[in-house]
């Protein structure tokens, strides 16, 4: 049976080992992990086994298990050759500390990275040249990652070169073994159906839910507009056995985001796709 997972970016005024607290306590058994201020990236490229170390000590105290390392590295689009490629070392970099993390673990969730900051020309088409450089990017990313048995995904985003469910698609045909991790709000609030959505599914390997609307990445549950028993139903009918994932944006002000009390809103959305897995299960 799937489980639900809640992610530490849903606790980001946190630590990692507050964040990883906070989770448990809130009775998930799952947890996605993601880079930024509650944990040290610099450290786990220096000390990769003993940074995994730490983490894993304390995932076992709380009795949690990982499903996803959100790594993101949104520079590799830019057009500026050593920002690019300081991202891209700086993602190959934490592989040993990755793989130390999912072997210990006896489990390889895999990774999740950003697709490549958003390129618009002025008159408003694609920059065909920025989604090029995210394609190399890419690519050179796979491929290191898969030396380490680690699979690969992107998050569209929408500040990102896979804003749109056609834009992730055409990244997924020309990059091999790229998956997707597929967060429901992001292409909702970009006015995508709940089908074209859907038709993602295939290529997914992680999912994040929270409630969003046009517009709206982040919504109170009463003004969203995703429905959650029939995502859970199509997943699961669509062959998906990985975590849905809790994520709750702490960031407002932009993209419509409302501020939620993210300790209220993760219990809540954690019963909501309990009873909805159990539902599609029967």
């Amino acid at each position: 049976m799937n489980e639900i997972a809640c992610h530490t970016w849903s606790f980001n005024d946190l630590t990692l080992p507050e964040a990883l607290g906070t989770v448990a306590r809130l009775g998930f058994r799952a947890v996605d992990i993601g880079s930024g201020a509650g944990w040290n990236m610099a450290n786990a490229v220096r000390s990769p086994a003993a940074a995994a170390a730490e983490i894993i000590d304390d995932l076992r105290l709380f009795n949690l298990r990982l499903t996803d390392l959100a790594l993101m590295f949104p520079r590799i689009s830019v057009e500026h050759d050593e920002q690019r490629e300081k991202d891209v070392q700086g993602f190959v970099g934490l592989l040993p500390f990755a793989s130390a993390l999912a072997g210990a673990m006896d489990n390889a969730p895999g990774i999740t990275l950003s697709p490549g900051v958003a390129h618009v020309l002025e008159d408003g088409s694609r920059d065909e040249a920025a989604w090029a450089r995210s394609v190399e990017s890419l690519k050179a990313m796979v491929t290191a990652a898969r030396d380490f048995g680690l699979a690969v995904s992107i998050e569209p985003h929408p500040d990102t070169m896979a804003a749109t469910p056609e834009d992730a698609l055409r990244l997924l045909e020309a990059v091999p073994e790229l998956r997707l991790t597929l967060d429901w709000a992001n292409l909702t609030y970009r006015g995508a159906s709940h089908e074209a959505i859907a038709a993602l599914l295939p290529k997914t390997r992680h999912i994040h839910l929270r409630q969003a609307s046009k517009g709206a990445l982040q919504t109170p549950p009463e003004r969203g507009k995703i429905d959650l028993a029939r995502v859970v139903a199509d997943a699961r009918a669509a062959g998906y056995s990985g975590a849905f994932c809790i994520e709750i944006i702490r960031l407002t002000g932009r993209h419509g985001i409302a501020a939620l009390n993210p300790h209220r809103e993760a219990a809540r959305l954690r019963d909501v796709l309990r009873g909805a897995v159990r539902a599609s299960a029967r």
